[in-house]
């Protein structure tokens, strides 16, 4: 607070503010707005055509809309199929996944293996980047730091400005490799400046992929085992893309349409995953079942679960927002396809650990919250559990902190946000400028002698 502002005078705006910013909720309806780009049904309004993904989560039957199991289809292939495929010939499937985004189709061996040798090339950041972006301003939120050093790898790129697609891709291949880079070192940094531990940085091995080389980077003896990376790579894969209508990626392509640069579109990506209402949300899943665990003290007793559950959605509890975290999806309605991938696989890893019993808490929540919600909130709208749910928890059980949940989300959605971006380029040709309706009264100016409190 300057030396001008005092507390009255901080009052005296905010209520100003709150006067000359309100809006009656009536007009939304009145002029048929669709807030958030939704329509009253829940469904998307309708803003483009992407050939890069499917989130298919309902069906509008005769002008009903009718739940289904969720689906998320990567250029025309089911998530399932990938992870399946992956998961049974026992190998990585992230870097596939980035070429299938990016080009378009699946890669063959041979140009698989190139891309991955090109991925390791990009990796090193610029000579002088680590010192002077990240060593020299720490940051107590990674997502920050990401997105600031984003922008700033424009000061080092000669051809910044080229939006030819050579470049453009050359731009993205180039940001998918350094983002995991740029991620650890700015914990590393967070974690020596704002912890006050130790401060270690390894040097970058060629011969690991991405999934390996954040292990690799973050832990101080480099070690981790073929299981743990093949699980982060997982992780990543699932959430390489999500569709043209997410926050993020409609934001990248909103800086897109505009025509400004590649560094500018996906640093402004970065900035809408932070939210909470986006890849923040699996943060605060975690955060969530901590205070869970503190005020219910009979893990195994749904009724006492229900009850608290109850308290969360009438804002007596937790963070007061009336929100169950991992719960609910804009376009899934039955299932999340992520969700049960991950929970399947949290499953198996939590079985026998300390985490076991929070897992089983966690699916607790999924199954009780439907129930509760319907009750509480007197509406039958099908909600399922979503991606946010089980990831907080994998990450945890892979010795992940806290602070790199959201920043891990940003590194696996760089592949998603840099092919809306080509493809925005490539087929839109105009800028994204949706209408608002104005409903200020006009007003006769008062001559600043006349004006009173």
């Amino acid at each position: 607070m300057g030396k001008y502002m005092h507390d009255e005078h901080v009052k005296l705006i905010c209520e100003t503010v709150k006067k000359n910013y309100f809006i009656d909720p009536k007009y939304y309806e009145k002029f048929s707005v669709k807030r958030g780009l939704r329509n009253e049904d829940g469904t998307g309004v309708m803003a483009g055509i992407t050939n890069i993904c499917n989130v298919h989560g309902y069906v509008i039957n005769e002008g009903e809309k009718q739940p289904i199991e969720g689906e998320l289809i990567y250029r025309g292939y089911s998530i399932n199929d990938i992870v399946e495929n992956t998961s049974r010939e026992n190998r990585f499937g992230f870097e596939e996944t980035v070429y299938l985004l990016l080009l378009g189709e699946l890669p063959t061996k041979e140009r698989l293996e190139v891309f991955e040798k090109i991925l390791a090339e990009r990796r090193e950041l610029p000579s002088g980047f680590a010192e002077d972006m990240i060593l020299k301003a720490p940051s107590p939120n990674i997502m920050n730091k990401l997105s600031r050093s984003v922008l700033a790898l424009y000061s080092y790129d000669d051809d910044a400005e080229n939006q030819s697609l050579e470049s453009e891709i050359d731009k993205a291949i180039t940001l998918i490799a350094r983002l995991p880079v740029i991620m650890v070192n700015a914990y590393q940094v967070k974690k020596r400046f704002y912890d006050k531990e130790s401060l270690i940085m390894h040097p970058l091995n060629p011969d690991e992929n991405i999934a390996q080389t954040i292990l690799s980077t973050l832990r101080a003896d480099r070690s981790y085992t073929d299981e743990e990376a093949k699980l982060l790579d997982l992780c990543l894969t699932l959430h390489a893309e999500h569709g043209g209508g997410n926050n993020s990626t409609f934001a990248c392509r909103v800086l897109t349409s505009s025509g400004t640069d590649a560094y500018s579109a996906y640093a402004a990506a970065i900035g809408s995953l932070k939210g909470p209402r986006h890849g923040g949300a699996n943060i605060k899943v975690m955060q969530m079942l901590d205070n869970i665990e503190k005020n219910v003290s009979n893990w195994e007793d749904e009724t006492e679960i229900s009850n608290y559950l109850r308290k969360i959605i009438r804002k007596e509890a937790n963070d007061n927002s009336g929100l169950v975290y991992g719960m609910g999806h804009a376009v899934y309605t039955l299932s999340d396809p992520r969700a049960k991938i991950l929970k399947a696989h949290a499953m198996k890893l939590a079985a026998g650990t300390e985490v076991e019993r929070e897992f089983n808490l966690l699916e607790k929540i999924e199954k009780l919250t439907p129930q509760v919600f319907a009750e509480e909130k007197d509406d039958k709208k099908v909600i399922c559990a979503n991606v946010d749910m089980y990831s907080g928890l994998v990450y945890k059980m892979l010795k992940i902190p806290v602070e790199l949940y959201t920043p891990l989300f940003a590194v696996s959605r760089m592949a998603g946000w840099a092919a809306h971006r080509l493809e925005e380029m490539l087929t839109c040709g105009r800028i994204i400028r949706p209408a608002y309706k104005a409903v200020a009264k006009q007003r006769a100016y008062v001559p600043f002698s006349e004006r009173e409190d």
